[in-house]
């Protein structure tokens, strides 16, 4: 059959509607296109309704939450003033120290604190306890000396543009605790944030002098890298908040550290 001849015409009076050119195009085995990112709906009242597909709506990213701790200030577990003088230093990398003295129970820390301030002045002369921050075997972490001013020490290394943390105990004779090892990861991440040192810096005592500081077993902790990975994985947890509390409150908390609790 001749489809032309067949076919009403198209304009004039006899021109077709647009329903029946539809199903004229449908009977020849034709498509009609509508265009891209579009989508038809079927007709209403005659009509063939064409709608634009609903633009894809942005992503929200909540922030990572981060890691909140307490440092107990200098007052809380009783430290004396600070000596004047000092040397004043920029921080370029982080260092792990021991006490190499056996803490016994964790209700000791803060006493053992005050003895290692009274140590320094007084029999070494320095203006204060050589490190900037301490971890007892219960994870509490104490304010030492002000991180502005560089550490002492009496081997022969210069501590300067070290944030030097200090691990209570013997780890020669004793185990590191999970919860010290966290809280020395801790404010390591603080340090490695505040100051912008990676913690690719963080090494040892003993890898700047002759000596076994900070302990075989604590030491074996930092060269397998697992406490620089704990430092890594607290920064990627999101911003370190190590908040330093004091007054009644840290006093306190104090209190409860050499009660045994």
């Amino acid at each position: 059959m001749d489809v032309a001849s067949s076919s009403p015409s198209i304009g004039g009076s006899g021109s077709v509607n647009r329903r029946q050119l539809l199903q004229l195009a449908g009977g020849l085995g034709l498509a009609a296109t509508v265009g891209a990112c579009a989508r038809t709906q079927p007709e209403t009242a005659g009509r063939t309704v064409v709608t634009a597909e609903a633009p894809p709506q942005p992503v929200t990213v909540a922030p990572k939450a981060g890691t909140q701790a307490e440092m107990l200030c200098r007052s809380a577990w009783g430290a004396m003033p600070p000596h004047p003088g000092g040397q004043p230093h920029t921080i370029t990398r982080m260092t792990l120290h021991h006490t190499a003295a056996v803490l016994g129970d964790n209700s000791n820390a803060p006493g053992r604190l005050r003895q290692h301030q009274r140590f320094h002045q007084g029999e070494r002369g320095w203006i204060d306890i050589a490190y900037h921050v301490g971890i007892d075997r219960n994870g509490n972490i104490y304010e030492l000396r002000d991180w502005h001013l560089s550490g002492d020490t009496a081997t022969n290394y210069n501590p300067a543009g070290h944030f030097l943390v200090l691990c209570e105990g013997d780890f020669d004779q004793e185990q590191t605790s999970e919860a010290q090892l966290h809280s020395a990861a801790l404010a390591f991440a603080w340090a490695s944030q505040k100051f912008q040192v990676p913690a690719q810096t963080l090494a040892g005592h003993r890898d700047f002098a002759a000596t076994a500081c900070p302990g075989e077993n604590l030491y074996a902790r930092l060269a397998d890298g697992e406490i620089k990975r704990r430092v890594d994985e607290i920064l990627s947890a999101g911003p370190v908040d190590l908040r330093t509390v004091c007054g009644p409150e840290a006093a306190l908390t104090v209190q409860r550290i050499e009660a045994g609790g």
